[in-house]
């Protein structure tokens, strides 16, 4: 189901493509203790003996987590410190869960991955060992026990959650144009981070986790940090963090209302303080879902998330990041209450830039599938500042912003609520119709606006021709007035020339 949610979704490009996957072999080849062909038992009280032990190791099932020192970073452990467990094949059924939390607290040491010579027989264990939970998740049969849930959480955070160090980018973004694409920064944790979050997603999806039990530990601080994490420049963590928060979002009910307003707060940054953030079109692919769940009608709380953070989103510069999943969003709201498109319109013109061209580009095309989608009654409310926004379009010399915006006619909706309210939009656009048939410097742009010309003289000649005759009127007006400005100007310059003093009235 959530793939079928997603496909509809606008997608984030990214050049790392692809969606991340988890390595196709599953099976393993860790290697045994000396003591694995004992009981499981003693087995694993030999296996780890050293002071960086991850383990207390007993003969109870209840051995207490001791990872209390700070191992993130340089972790030098012996080669005899750290070795694999016994695999999920050899041991008894009645004694899996208890090897199961033993292999998720081994894996909560952290290693140094930013020198690849170091700890690479360790590493490799622990990687074999995340590969081993994760298809123990997949063939659990049972309810997961609240120790297990308890250690599962505790394994993930300790590996995931972790600070960002952001790498020197020259000349990334000026005015809100990249200069130049560059590679995103991909983290040199990745073969064991892809590993947790498998192991994270199928937890989440998994049926046998109990939400009730399992919102004690996936919590609302569980939840922030993870929320924090989509700010990382590595576009394969940023898709499991999405996938992974829709399915939090779908299992624990209780969390929703946090969830929303989380991600609210983190837009209030971007939009009004920062205006960096890897993450945002992820979030809004998960809003996107969440959007088209919501119910009808729809709630105050709803309209104005609209109001006060999506129509916001359009003000950053770099709105072009994450543009096709806000307009994904906002469509989605006209959809499901077609009254809120005056709303909506009203915030884009808003927001409409005035500089900067390619993002003008981008509103027009958002602005057609608002339309495409609003009734006439919210059209009527909002087309006078509407059209007064597009005559300005019309008359750009960035050739693509004035084609965009003649092209509004190309969309058979539109065309429609314009023939019914064309005593009210033609007056508005003549002026700048007339300009570009007799000025605009591209050819592009002059052939389309004489069509458009031609549509509005065949769909009311005598509404043309009276529009016709007032811009005629209104230009030589302006000539008038020009010719008026030019004088005054040449008898200040004849006065300043002569050194002469003037009384202005």
């Amino acid at each position: 189901m959530i793939n079928k949610i997603f496909s509809k979704i606008p997608r984030k490009h990214s050049k790392s493509g692809g969606e991340p996957s988890l390595s196709s072999s599953s099976s393993t080849s860790s290697k045994k203790s000396e003591g694995g062909n004992k009981r499981l038992s003693s087995a694993v009280d030999d296996v780890i003996t050293a002071q960086f032990s991850v383990l207390s190791v007993g003969n109870n099932a209840e051995d207490r987590y001791l990872r209390d020192r700070n191992l993130r970073g340089d972790v030098n452990i012996a080669s005899a410190s750290y070795e694999a467990l016994p695999s999920f094949r050899d041991v008894p059924s009645s004694e899996k869960q208890l090897l199961f939390i033993r292999k998720l607290k081994m894996c909560c040491v952290e290693f140094n991955f930013t020198d690849p010579t170091k700890n690479l027989k360790e590493k490799e264990i622990k990687r074999q060992t995340l590969l081993e939970l994760v298809e123990y998740l997949t063939s659990a049969s049972g309810k997961f026990s609240e120790n297990v849930m308890q250690e599962a959480v505790k394994m993930v955070s300790a590996n995931i959650f972790r600070e960002f160090t952001p790498q020197p980018r020259e000349n990334k973004l000026v005015d809100g144009v990249d200069l130049e694409e560059e590679e995103p920064a991909m983290d040199p944790a990745w073969s064991h981070l892809q590993v947790v979050y498998e192991f994270l997603l199928r937890f989440v999806a998994s049926p046998e986790t109990d939400p009730k039990i399992g919102k004690r530990y996936v919590d609302h601080s569980f939840v922030l940090k993870l929320l924090g994490l989509f700010d990382s420049e590595d576009p394969r963590e940023r898709e499991y963090l999405k996938t992974i928060l829709h399915r939090i979002y779908g299992k624990f009910m209780v969390h929703r209302p946090f969830i929303r307003k989380s991600i609210n707060n983190v837009f209030y940054h971007f939009v009004f303080e920062t205006e960096k953030h890897n993450g945002i079109a992820e979030f809004l692919e998960v809003l996107g879902s969440i959007i088209n769940g919501f119910a009808l009608p729809l709630k105050e709380e709803h309209k104005l998330f609209l109001v006060r953070t999506l129509i916001p989103l359009h003000k950053p510069k770099c709105l072009g990041m994450y543009h096709q999943q806000l307009s994904y969003c906002i469509t989605q709201f006209v959809e499901k209450d077609c009254k809120l498109a005056d709303i909506i319109i009203r915030g884009l013109i808003k927001y409409w830039p005035v500089t900067n061209s390619s993002k003008e580009v981008l509103f027009l095309n958002e602005l057609e599938e608002v339309l495409e989608a609003t009734q006439a009654p919210e059209f009527q409310r909002c087309m006078v500042p509407l059209f007064h926004q597009i005559s300005r379009s019309l008359n750009s010399l960035h050739f693509q912003v004035a084609e965009r915006a003649l092209f509004l006619w190309n969309n058979d909706h539109v065309e429609n609520l314009i023939k019914q309210n064309r005593k009210v939009i033609l007056p508005i656009i003549f002026p700048a119709l007339e300009k570009n048939a007799r000025h605009h410097w591209n050819q592009a742009v002059h052939s389309l606006t004489l069509n458009v010309r031609k549509f509005f003289y065949d769909l009311d000649a005598e509404l043309f021709k009276a529009c016709q005759n007032k811009f005629q009127v209104d230009e030589a007006e302006e000539d008038d007035m020009r010719e008026r400005r030019e004088t005054t100007w040449k008898r200040l310059e004849q006065v300043a020339a002569n050194n002469e003093a003037i009384l202005v009235p």
